[in-house]
């Protein structure tokens, strides 16, 4: 185990094939010629990991995870975050070298109904106050240590804000996708009013009450995009998916 977290491993087995898989995709755009746009999907572990003190805090297009202080800190998980920033900013330099319309989308946790045949990590870190999985609670407590709050989005509109700058004419750059922005202990108390019947832990001595800050989807929201879904109809279809899938009981 101790292999897999050294630096070396980090390097090689999660940043490296991150962005050598960008990479990969738009050299063959390049090669096809004909296309027009790419829209890659980035994530928010690119924008709100840094060293910012204080709550009210706003993280728009303009900010980016701070790299050099996850390899230096190395709290745990930072190679996923520093892969999701070094793969996107990889791909603006290629793109703006090969001069390919390029824009980013850039989705926070992701939930709601899966076609898949497991249940996807991110709904089940989702759901984890639900269903009471206390490793992936633990994982949501540690995302919002990490990344100062916990920003949620309803897959169908990440789809739909893909395809809505895509189709966008006058679309450019960097779109955060984020539909609502918690704490682990706000998110607890919502869901424990919503959904009384299952027993929702409430207390986290050991998480900040507040979120941090807030992602800001400001700029996707003035180009003309609406959110289709909150967070009652984010977790009411989750909480029939989890069903679903048998991973609750009730």
């Amino acid at each position: 185990m101790r292999k897999f977290f050294c630096n070396y491993t980090i390097q090689n087995d999660m940043i490296k094939p991150a962005i050598t898989g960008v990479l990969n995709v738009l050299k063959a755009c390049v090669r096809a010629k004909g296309v027009k746009r790419v829209i890659l999907t980035s994530s928010a572990a690119a924008v709100t990991i840094n060293q910012l003190k204080g709550t009210d805090l706003v993280m728009d297009e303009s900010n980016w995870t701070d790299v050099e202080y996850l390899s230096t800190a190395k709290p745990p998980t930072w190679g996923y975050p520093a892969s999701k920033a070094l793969a996107e900013k990889a791909a603006w330099k290629f793109a703006e070298e090969n001069h390919i319309d390029l824009i980013t989308v850039i989705p926070t946790l992701t939930t709601g109904p899966s076609v898949t045949t497991d249940i996807p990590s991110s709904v089940g870190m989702a759901g984890s106050l639900i269903t009471g999985n206390d490793f992936l609670i633990n994982a949501l407590k540690g995302m919002q240590l990490l990344s100062g709050s916990i920003s949620i989005t309803h897959v169908e509109d990440i789809c739909r804000a893909q395809i809505f700058v895509a189709e966008k004419e006058s679309a450019s750059g960097r779109y955060i996708c984020c539909a609502h922005n918690t704490s682990v202990p706000e998110l607890a108390k919502f869901l424990s009013k919503r959904y009384p019947q299952y027993k929702i832990p409430t207390e986290f001595d050991d998480c900040p009450s507040k979120a941090k800050l807030i992602i800001s989807s400001e700029k996707l929201v003035k180009e003309g995009f609406s959110f289709k879904y909150g967070i009652e109809e984010i977790y009411d279809q989750t909480l029939e998916y989890l069903k679903s899938k048998g991973a609750l009981n009730n």
